[in-house]
């Protein structure tokens, strides 16, 4: 049985891989000590070489990867070029995408649509105060302020005249 759990150890839990975990349990169980010997054996050797194929690899990736490294160096390819080129691209890519012209599609109408607000606020604003200055109150206000102004320079007037007198 602890075959069984080893087996379910590398292999992600799921309903189907349990199935087929118990069916390969339940064979390898009907097996003869000299056949589950023989399997066992097989299998240490398979994955004796899937190792040996995994550190083959690893050794060629590093080595290409540093070959790589080495062209990138003498072509002037520095990793901060790399990762502006990736930027740029990924902004280019951005800018030509469906979703990025909708959004800037739909701003700008909305900056215009404010624009135009605001520039019918303003000009509605502008005429009122045009309308108040040109009202008759607005009038009769200029010329009451007016006669006060003269009043008071009348009477500052009198008032230095009369201290001159004194």
């Amino acid at each position: 049985m602890e075959d069984h759990n080893t087996a379910n150890l590398s292999e992600p839990a799921s309903p189907a891989n349990s199935v087929a975990s118990a069916e390969i349990a339940a064979e390898f169980a009907a097996l003869s000590v000299e056949e589950k010997e023989q399997r066992r054996a097989e299998w240490s050797q398979e994955l004796a070489r899937v190792e040996e194929e995994i550190n083959t690899l690893r050794t060629v990736l590093a080595s290409k990867t540093r070959h790589a490294s080495d062209l990138k160096r003498k072509l002037g390819i520095t990793v901060w070029k790399e990762v502006t080129d990736d930027m740029n691209q990924g902004l280019k890519n951005l800018k030509e995408s469906t979703v990025y012209q909708r959004t800037e599609s739909v701003l700008k109408s909305t900056g215009e649509k404010t624009a135009s607000v605001f520039g019918s606020i303003t000009s509605g604003i502008s005429s009122k105060l045009s309308q108040m200055k040109n009202s008759e109150s607005m009038r009769s206000i200029e010329a009451s302020v007016g006669s006060a102004y003269e009043n008071v320079k009348a009477l500052s007037s009198v008032v230095r005249w009369r201290s001159q007198f004194r």
